[in-house]
């Protein structure tokens, strides 16, 4: 074979391999990426946990549609009793450590063997925690009881406690560790608390009712708080501790919802702070708001499948996630996927969080609370 056949036998077969690849990029994402995107939820969620025979963790490839990939289960079925419904999640990446709150305890998993590394119960059972960002410490509620117990992230043990007497609920941990924000069924304010000393350092509201989900902004100036009987949420100006604004949904209609008791249970910022979605339970609806201005100006209503009851994005911004299940993306609001698990069921659930891996080491984690993360 002459030289000039051998070249263009050379770039043929380099132009294949780049067809090739280009092929595998689109049908199932990059080629040799290093960085994966995954999500993790736990269930049982909103659908019915008894069918799921015990608390576990489904894992969705986010580069990949996401797909199924796995089930880690974390707490078996006791015979003779129901499983214990759960409450939240998070994860630190710096610790390798992930971890879901049920009624009742509070499970450690190592990210790296998927292992249970300890099983805490607490007594006055667990709801929604948080955690901090070094992974040290969280901040686990009782179940809508007078505390919140402060548990050392590697052992699980309780060091100290704080006692607002509100009806412990919902948690949120700032992303520079140094205050918790608590929020409880019984109290129309907000406590915030030094995680050094672990005590109130001052309160936001009174609000118009009690609160319900919540989140901050990065600065931590502002919080957008849900509360009983609003369609709609409020905002508060953590530094003073004002009331700034009432915002309903336009036109919005309130009736029956299937859980929670009021008409919006879920509100998230997208990373970048310009958008704010809200849960309208009633109308199976999504409502976004331009965050860009004060108060926030409701610009769109996206259907979803289901009455929503929570809302969380992916880190990068591109996607949300409403509890119902579907992934839509937060710039054109089209659906791009919907969560199944390997049966092709369904998948809704309030908690889930994103874990980012370099290869096989996790990198850096998300939350469940659609935390503002402008810079």
């Amino acid at each position: 074979m002459s030289r000039s056949s051998v070249r263009r036998l050379v770039r043929r077969l380099a132009a294949s391999l780049v067809w090739a690849a280009a092929l595998a990029a689109y049908m199932h994402g990059p080629v040799f990426a290093a960085e994966r995107h995954l999500l993790y939820v736990a269930e049982p969620g909103i659908r019915n946990y008894v069918e799921s025979g015990g608390v576990g963790i489904i894992v969705f490839d986010m580069d990949h549609g996401h797909r199924f990939l796995r089930r880690i289960p974390t707490l078996d079925t006791v015979e003779g009793k129901a499983p214990e419904a759960v409450k939240g999640i998070c994860a630190c990446a710096k610790t390798r450590r992930i971890y879901v709150s049920t009624t009742e305890r509070l499970i450690c998993l190592d990210l790296d063997t998927e292992r249970v590394l300890w099983n805490r119960a607490f007594q006055g059972g667990c709801d929604r925690m948080a955690i901090s960002p070094d992974g040290k410490i969280l901040y686990l509620p009782s179940l809508e009881g007078p505390v919140w117990h402060v548990v050392d992230g590697l052992t699980g043990n309780e060091t100290h406690t704080v006692r607002p007497d509100s009806g412990s609920h919902n948690t949120v941990i700032g992303l520079d560790g140094r205050h918790a924000y608590l929020a409880g069924l019984k109290s129309r304010l907000l406590s915030v608390t030094d995680t050094v000393t672990h005590t109130v350092a001052r309160t936001v509201g009174p609000f118009s009712n009690v609160i319900r989900p919540f989140t901050i902004n990065r600065a931590q100036t502002l919080c957008f708080v849900n509360v009983n009987d609003r369609l709609g949420f409020e905002v508060g100006d953590i530094a003073s501790g004002k009331v700034l604004y009432q915002v309903d949904v336009p036109h919005g209609v309130k009736g029956e919802v299937k859980r929670h008791g009021c008409p919006s249970h879920g509100i998230g910022l997208t990373p970048d702070e310009k958008q704010l979605w809200l849960s309208d339970g009633h109308n199976s609806l999504m409502h976004v708001f331009d965050a860009t201005k004060m108060p926030p100006v409701w610009v769109a209503s996206i259907p979803v499948r289901d009455q929503p009851g929570w809302i969380t994005f992916s880190l990068d911004g591109r996607c949300a996630y409403p509890s119902t299940g579907e992934v839509i993306d937060v710039k054109t609001r089209a659906i791009l996927a919907k969560l199944t698990d390997e049966q092709g069921r369904a998948v809704q659930s309030e908690k889930m969080v994103e874990i980012d891996f370099d290869g096989d080491k996790p990198i850096r984690s998300g939350d469940q609370f659609g935390l503002g993360r402008k810079k």
